[in-house]
């Protein structure tokens, strides 16, 4: 088992910054990789970004490249989102999941964090 917890959303101005924390409990030491995602209001979930936990190799959405940047920090069990030029349109719940093999599924998430950018 794995728990998440996520924290460092709030209320941002077009333009502003946001950093996102994900703290891990639990199995770490089994995580694969971790990863970050988004929903908005009635929009369907989507991917932003992960990290795998033993290398640190980094994937993100093609959309996000250059404005959002994933990083861990093994020692203190967390995953961070540094999120920069932040557009209204990156309004939405940010989640962090853990996937615990190569080619599974996201199988633990946190509760998630409110982002809202305004313009």
């Amino acid at each position: 088992q794995v728990q998440l917890v996520e924290s460092g959303g709030g209320l941002v101005q077009t333009g502003g910054s946001l950093r996102l924390s994900c703290a891990a409990s639990g199995r770490t030491f089994s995580m694969y990789a971790v990863g970050w995602f988004r929903q908005a209001p009635g929009k369907e979930r989507e991917f932003v970004a992960a990290i795998k936990w033993s290398s640190g190799s980094t994937s993100y959405a093609d959309s996000l490249k250059g404005r959002f940047t994933v990083s861990r920090d093994n020692a203190k069990n967390a995953v961070y989102l540094q999120m920069n030029s932040l557009k209204p349109e990156d309004t939405a719940v940010y989640s962090c999941a853990a996937r615990m093999a190569l080619g599974g599924a996201y199988n633990y998430w946190g509760q998630g964090t409110q982002v809202t950018v305004s313009s």
